[in-house]
C-alpha cells in the first residue's frame, strides 16, 4: 500500500521522484509504522523519523489488543513479533542505506524501547539522529518535536 500511494503522489503532484528526496515520520505507533516502512523500503525512501515510537513491539504485546488484532500470541506467534518489529528489522540495513532521526521524552513510556534501539543503532553503526528532552507521550511534546523532524529532513534532502 505504501508504494502504491508514492506512486500516486508522484503521478499527480510535482514531486521529486527519488528516494534522495522523500522522508516519512510519524509519532507514536506510527513512528514504528514510518521506520517500518522505510526499512521494508529503503529504495524508495532516503530518511525517516520516529517520535515517541513504539519502535519494539514485544513488551507491548498484551498492549493495544497487539496480540488480537496483529501479531498473535508471543508464544504461537513469536515470530511475527520479531518479523514486524522495527528493532529486529534494523538488523536488515547497512549503515547510509537510510538517515534516521529518533525523538522521545524522557517521560514516555516508550523510552525504554527507544534507548534499546539507539544502542542497537550505534552497534551496527547505522545512521541516525538520537534526541531525548523532557516531555511524555502526548501532545504537547509532539508539537515541539515535529520542529526537529522537519529540520532535520530539510537539512537532508539540501545534502543531496
Amino acid at each position: 500500500m505504501a508504494i502504491e500511494l508514492i506512486k500516486y503522489i508522484d503521478e499527480h503532484y510535482r514531486t521529486i521522484a527519488n528516494k534522495t528526496q522523500r522522508a516519512i515520520t510519524g509519532l507514536s505507533m506510527g513512528g514504528h509504522g514510518a521506520l517500518f516502512l522505510a526499512i521494508k523500503h529503503n529504495d524508495t525512501f532516503g530518511a525517516a523519523g520516529s517520535m515517541s515510537g513504539g519502535v519494539d513491539l514485544k513488551p507491548f504485546f498484551n498492549k493495544w489488543d497487539l496480540d488480537k488484532l496483529i501479531y498473535g500470541d508471543t508464544i504461537c506467534c513469536k515470530k511475527n513479533f520479531e518479523k514486524y518489529s522495527v528493532f529486529n528489522l534494523i538488523d536488515s540495513l547497512k549503515p547510509k542505506q537510510l538517515q534516521m532521526i529518533i525523538d522521545c521524552g524522557t517521560e514516555d513510556f516508550f523510552i525504554g524501547v527507544n534507548r534499546n534501539l539507539h544502542q542497537k543503532m550505534l552497534h551496527l553503526k547505522l545512521d541516525h539522529t538520537y534526541m531525548e528532552r523532557k516531555g511524555t507521550h502526548n501532545r504537547d511534546y509532539w508539537k515541539n518535536s515535529i520542529d526537529y523532524q522537519l529540520l532535520y529532513f530539510k537539512k537532508y534532502f539540501a545534502t543531496q
